[in-house]
């Protein structure tokens, strides 16, 4: 089965609000075996609006449209609908008494307008809208299916999902099931090369891997009849990545690096603490957004200048003189410091050039600004992680702008420090 997905309203090509519904709708089409080769946005215009249905019919076997269905003018998808497909708008008694009902219920007077919301497309199946006056409809015609949905999300999921999903899983007969890995550590070409026969051989399930920001993501999709046929499908096809990928594999269910470290120090009863130079909090940042990591997580410092490296955490004036603050020796110095404050198990220090690679009038030596930095390229960043009594340095050359620098600092900290867990869990 084909779809398009028609979204309507101005606002949305003014860049008024993002396209979410799109891509909610795209997923949960997959997961249903639909393919989804087209998505429309038209503004609220009868004439184009026509133009757009006619050519979303003439290429897909359904078409869901979201917007459109509210009770003012320029409302016009459910009459737009209709005339194309050369049906009737009917009033429909038990939606207008609801409509009715809805209105008393919140002590507002109903307008006149309103009204307009219960007529619907002759013989089409309606969609319940319980968080809304707007219900949806569903129309079967000439081997084509046209599906016509609230535009707000609040309102749109729940009717997919209650009533449209449902339905077209009948008529479909199957599913799509999927799972995403998460690999760090190897990049994207060393990565197929080690998986590169099981690509060639794939079938059913389907293997498609795809770069995501310093990590390398792998999809593995199967089409079944069910959820439970699908991971049986799945399953083997993980562990046999798993077999050539080792400890770089970190998710098979598309967890974050951080939700994965979390959940290993959790279990494991590591609390933990973090001292922050050219990240700036954003390691911080990343634990605390995983629920539950209060258990485990007890101080962050930012120590972003070197009177704050060495009033905070403790490190000497002559590290940072000798070394500079973008270097080995002040990051190991970071750590041990942080450790000696906290009495945590684990410990994270980063320190290291965000870029770009100009900086301002120099400052006193050893701030990532002075002159000892200028002569540090951006993106030369130092992480040592404490586990236990041990502790491990990273020298990393990383490149893209600051954003990207600071991001894929975290994510090399964070997989050392499970790395680190997973070697002494052996």
């Amino acid at each position: 089965m084909i779809a398009e997905i028609l979204a309507v309203g101005t606002e949305l090509l003014m860049g008024q609000i993002t396209n979410t519904n799109a891509q909610y709708l795209s997923r949960r089409l997959n997961d249903l075996g639909v393919n989804v080769y087209y998505h429309s946005v038209v503004g609220d215009n009868p004439v184009r609006l026509k133009e757009s249905l006619k050519t979303a019919l003439s290429r897909a076997d359904l078409v869901i449209s979201t917007g459109g269905l509210g009770p003012t003018q320029d409302d016009l998808t459910k009459e737009t609908v209709a005339e194309t497909m050369g049906l009737k708008l009917v009033l429909n008694e038990e939606i207008y008494q609801k409509i009715r009902d809805f209105f008393e219920r919140v002590n507002r007077k109903m307008m006149e307008n309103n009204v307009k919301q219960a007529y619907i497309p002759e013989n089409s199946m309606i969609i319940p809208n319980n968080n809304g006056t707007a219900p949806g409809c569903m129309i079967e015609k000439d081997g084509k299916i046209v599906v016509m949905l609230p535009g707000p999300p609040k309102e749109m999921i729940p009717m997919f999902e209650e009533t449209v999903f449902p339905h077209l899983e009948k008529k479909t007969g199957q599913t799509i099931g999927s799972r995403m890995l998460k690999v760090f550590g190897i990049g994207e070409s060393e990565m197929e090369m080690k998986i590169m026969d099981l690509i060639k051989a794939q079938s059913n399930p389907t293997i498609a891997p795809y770069v995501n920001m310093g990590e390398v993501v792998v999809r593995v999709t199967a089409r079944c009849r069910d959820a439970g046929e699908a991971e049986s499908m799945i399953d083997p096809v993980i562990e046999k990545i798993r077999e050539r990928l080792g400890t770089n594999l970190y998710s098979v269910n598309g967890e974050t690096m951080e939700e994965v470290v979390v959940k290993l120090i959790t279990e494991k009863n590591i609390n933990i603490s973090v001292a922050e130079s050219c990240t700036g909090g954003m390691l911080a940042s990343k634990l605390v957004n995983v629920p539950g990591v209060s258990k485990v997580f007890e101080k962050g410092f930012i120590t972003y200048s070197d009177s704050a490296k060495i009033e905070i955490l403790g490190v000497s004036p002559d590290t940072l003189k000798k070394y500079g603050a973008v270097s080995r020796e002040t990051a190991l110095e970071m750590v041990d410091c942080l450790i000696k404050k906290t009495g945590t198990r684990a410990g994270i220090s980063i320190t290291g050039m965000a870029g770009p690679d100009t900086a301002p009038d120099p400052v006193p030596c050893g701030s990532a600004h002075s002159p000892d930095a200028l002569k540090k390229p951006a993106g030369l960043v130092y992480i040592a992680v404490y586990l236990d009594g041990r502790t491990e340095c990273a020298e990393l050359k990383l490149n893209g702008d600051r954003e990207r620098v600071r991001h894929v600092a975290c994510l090399n900290a964070l997989n050392m420090l499970r790395k680190m867990i997973i070697e002494v869990r052996r």
